[in-house]
């Protein structure tokens, strides 16, 4: 990145912001389908997303969804600009103001910096999980029900590739679909690696591309699929178990969760990280991306298969 393309995003954000000054700006690590930066302006310490060329929809209902989910009391980065309609930095984008911590899951798990958050974040993920779910889904226009068996299902016919654990899991799910304990805002990617964390545990849900309408309970058996433990020993979040989430939950929000709810989307979970890793690596091995990362996802396949086994086995007996 040279030093003209640096000044001129760098005005270019002035301009958006209003700002007297921005300086610091940075290129940070992003996904597939966004670009990420970090600047200082006027002294305060911001952070841009901005959608790559050629994506689809562009932010979504991402700065919806984040500006409910701040005036609801979750912790989330608060949203300064949504450029959804903008062309000022010529495509999507939107702006929000940094919050410190650390999101790398081996981090947070095993270095002593974060020993004390470590002893509360898992309630303080059940007590955001209730107050994400207690936002008014008509607060948040755009977003859609997803049937998670329909899209998952048509996503490993899709691939082609056989896969009998995979099948029993379907029929499982099929049979054993709990009633829907409602309605609401899901983010769709609850887990380590999407929070913040600082020496006193959860300072920000990041990354809410994947936000949805569906059962509150998605997000909990998500944070507790085995892959998103990251060599935890406990089932929420590597370091807590159902009971202590669950608690945290029914405290701020009043409902107890069910287990056999939470671990059919666990078991959900499980097979939809199955899924996406055959998904990944079949990009690569297709010649559509090149990537040595999305090939060595596909490596992973096996342990969700084994993770089914290991969850379908606990319910046998």
């Amino acid at each position: 990145m040279t030093n003209d393309v640096v000044a001129e995003m760098s005005e270019a954000i002035r301009t958006v912001l209003g700002a007297a000054s921005v300086s610091q700006l940075r290129r940070l690590s992003g996904g597939a389908s966004r670009e990420t930066w970090r600047f200082n302006a006027d002294n305060s310490d911001f952070v841009l997303q901005r959608v790559r060329n050629g994506t689809p929809n562009g932010l979504g209902a991402e700065p919806a969804v984040l500006k409910a989910a701040f005036a609801a009391g979750v912790p989330v980065p608060e949203l300064v600009i949504d450029g959804s309609e903008s062309t000022a930095l010529e495509r999507p984008f939107m702006i929000v103001r940094a919050v410190a911590g650390e999101t790398i899951a081996r981090k947070i798990l095993r270095d002593e910096e974060f020993t004390t958050a470590r002893s509360h974040l898992v309630g303080q993920l059940g007590r955001a999980a209730a107050q994400l779910h207690r936002i008014d889904p008509s607060q948040v226009p755009g977003l859609v029900v997803e049937d998670q068996i329909r899209r998952y299902r048509t996503a490993l016919d899709t691939v082609g590739e056989p896969h009998p654990v995979f099948e029993v899991a379907f029929r499982w799910l099929e049979q054993n679909m709990p009633i829907s304990t409602g309605t609401s805002v899901v983010h769709g990617d609850y887990r380590l690696g999407n929070v913040m964390v600082d020496h006193n545990g959860l300072s920000a849900i990041l990354d809410w591309e994947l936000s949805h309408l569906g059962d509150p309970m998605e997000d909990l058996g998500w944070l507790c699929v085995r892959a998103w433990r990251f060599g935890g020993a406990l089932p929420a979040a590597g370091l807590g178990s159902y009971e202590e989430l669950f608690d945290a939950y029914e405290a701020e929000s009043g409902v107890r969760p069910d287990f056999e709810v939470v671990r059919w989307w666990e078991i959900l979970g499980t097979l939809k990280w199955g899924i996406i890793c055959i998904s990944q690596a079949h990009t690569h091995l297709s010649g559509l991306v090149r990537s040595h990362e999305l090939a060595a996802i596909g490596r992973r396949v096996c342990e969700n298969e084994y993770d089914l086994i290991e969850l379908l086995l606990e319910d046998a007996q």
